[in-house]
């Protein structure tokens, strides 16, 4: 009885309820797993330990099954180096089935290999999730490697925006073309063993899984060699490829090694005329680094036979691939010949479009990082292939959003309102909080004075049945301003349009309390706003079922409204790209790059709440 209320005290004490406590004390095994977890805890932080750190000690005793981990799990607690409970259930699920490095090899998990900006959301974001999670249970470590197109339209700068748009810091952040020389050795050790030769067939004519036999397949090795090196100095027109030996486990045979390609490299230059492809370098980049865990999406299964045959052909290390299922979003395309395509029709400006669902686009719009890892955690990670609403990802996004990004106002169509007996000849200075529900954490001034704009929904000629916001006989109060307005005077153009509102101003405690409040600004900025709405019209685009006449015949004529003559407060003068903001009852958004000096655009992260009708 004494130990069942010394355990319940311990257990009350990380911050457990009574209740909870006695509820876990019922349960043997995990009450003893906590027990041993709180007296390691304490052992490294004293007897005090905070809420936070006591739920993810809970959480460790009531979901770990291999309790040798306790301890190493628990340092890893106490340090902070597990500090939210995504990450450490990213870790318990994968990294309790990592095995460490062989001898002589050190711990990493990984890579994270992208191609650039092409990548979409689905690709990029889930790797990072998964290994940045895994990683500390299984003491790895866990990296980004870039292995860009020769040729394309990735710069130098990749790894700057890939680390910013996923927020995970990787252990190291490494290139394919750090190799290029060591990549080249091996494809010459290749060929001298017999497992690789130059073939001189056309693309055409090795394209699909059931290409003619190369002719050139049994050529002596010596021969090779030379070719290879004529290829190396750029003897041949492109019409020589190096093709390794073997037959893949979709059935295609030979893959190439290397092609000819006269193109710069953004990182060598013209030193390279001959680039690897992908099924010869990712295997040996993954060798070269001591990968232990190489991690990629379903489609790339029909490739393990190529990765593990090519670090034994070469007697190097050999790493393990582990595939998992790609996760896909309805109401749009993630294949990049897909988005090549729209960008080429003009149906999207680029590959950072915010319709898209790049990295880049995704984080133009204002996507923050944190958001994206958070959904990915929450969908998991599994062999089947996964589809998502866009609307659970959308909810992500405004959770992280709702406690980053500072509150301002803005009108989208704005309509003026004069106050007839504003109390004074200058403007007043309001003071707004930037994070209403937790003022803590500051406020910005905005002029208050007696011309404000407000949204021309907020207003209406006739008081209809339901409608709480302005009309002839029914008042408003300014958020923020401690007034209240009335309408006294409409004032109309030509056509009957409504251009102004005259209306006389009262202080909200001699006033009647107004059935709403609505948002407003005075002395504003002029600026450029970019509502995004879903890019296609049906939910799988490619299907043909779907969308007979491809997806190039569902795109949605709404799916960019822009407004050029939206006014924002002057609060937010001094944003930079990429900053976000709440504006007050309309919704989240982002400044976008295009802002110049004169001219700030912003781009509709996302709304509010969700519309009930795309659910």
């Amino acid at each position: 009885m004494a130990a069942g209320l010394d355990s319940l005290s311990l257990f009350t004490a990380i911050g457990l309820s009574e209740p909870k406590a006695r509820e876990t004390l019922k349960n043997e095994a995990l009450s003893a797993l906590l027990r041993e977890a709180v007296t390691q805890a304490q052992g490294i932080l004293g007897p005090s330990v905070d809420k936070a750190t006591g739920t993810l000690l809970y959480n460790v005793a009531s979901r770990l099954k291999d309790q040798k981990r306790l301890r190493f799990l628990v340092g890893y607690i106490t340090s902070k180096k597990i500090g939210t409970d995504l990450q450490l259930s990213g870790m318990i699920r994968e990294a309790a089935s990592l095995c460490l490095a062989a001898p002589g090899h050190m711990p990493f998990l990984g890579p994270q290999v992208t191609k650039g900006i092409n990548h979409p959301l689905v690709q990029q974001g889930e790797i990072p999730t998964l290994s940045h999670g895994a990683a500390p249970g299984s003491g790895a470590d866990w990296g980004l490697r870039l292995v860009l197109r020769v040729g394309g339209r990735e710069g130098g700068g990749t790894h700057s925006w890939a680390r910013s748009a996923i927020g995970y810091k990787p252990h190291a952040v490494t290139h394919a073309s750090d190799y290029f020389d060591q990549l080249y050795a091996w494809a010459v050790e290749l060929i001298r063993r017999g497992h690789a030769y130059v073939c001189h067939q056309r693309v055409e004519e090795i394209k699909g899984h059931n290409p003619p036999p190369s002719p050139w397949r049994e050529r002596p090795v010596e021969e090779s060699l030379l070719l290879l090196e004529g290829m190396k100095k750029g003897k041949f027109g492109g019409e020589a490829t190096v093709r390794m030996k073997l037959v893949m486990e979709d059935g295609k045979l030979d893959p190439v090694a290397y092609r000819i390609k006269y193109m710069p490299h953004h990182r060598t230059g013209d030193r390279w005329c001959i680039y690897p492809t992908y099924d010869y370098t990712h295997c040996l980049c993954d060798s070269i680094e001591h990968i232990t865990h190489s991690l990629c999406t379903k489609e790339f299964q029909a490739r393990r036979s190529s990765y593990f045959w090519l670090c034994n052909a070469l007697d190097v290390y050999c790493p393990v691939q582990w595939e998992y299922g790609r996760l896909n979003l309805l109401y749009t395309v993630v294949s990049k010949r897909k988005i090549i395509r729209l960008v080429e029709a003009g149906a999207v400006r680029d590959w950072d479009d915010p319709r898209l669902f790049t990295l880049t686009a995704l984080r133009r719009r204002g996507f923050p990082p944190e958001a994206i890892n958070n959904f990915c955690a929450r969908v998991g990670v599994t062999v089947a292939q996964t589809t998502m609403e866009p609307h659970l990802l959308a909810a992500c996004v405004r959770e992280v959003l709702n406690e980053c990004a500072p509150r301002a106002m803005a009108v989208l169509q704005p309509l003026r309102v004069t106050i007839t007996n504003f109390p004074t000849h200058k403007a007043l200075q309001v003071l707004v909080p930037n994070f209403p529900a937790d003022e803590t954490k500051g406020f910005h001034k905005v002029p208050f004075q007696a011309t404000v704009y407000i949204e021309q929904s907020d207003f209406r000629e006739a008081l209809d049945k339901g409608y709480k916001r302005l009309a002839p006989g029914q008042p408003v109060g300014l958020r923020h301003t401690g007034y209240v307005i009335a309408v006294q005077n409409i004032i109309k153009d030509a056509g009957g349009q409504v251009m102004e509102l005259e209306v006389t101003c009262t202080k909200s405690d001699a006033a009647e309390k107004p059935k709403a409040f609505v948002h407003w600004v005075s002395e504003p900025l002029v600026c450029e706003v970019r509502l995004y709405e879903r890019l296609f019209l049906h939910k799988n685009p490619e299907d043909p079922a779907e969308v007979p006449a491809g997806f190039l015949s569902d795109l949605n004529p709404d799916s960019l409204h822009v407004i050029a003559g939206a006014l924002v407060d002057t609060s937010v003068c001094s944003a930079k790209p990429l900053d976000k903001f709440q504006f007050e009852r309309l919704g989240y958004f982002s400044v976008d790059p295009d802002s110049t000096e004169g001219k700030m655009v912003f781009n509709r992260t996302v709304t509010l709440k969700e519309d009930p009708g795309k659910v």
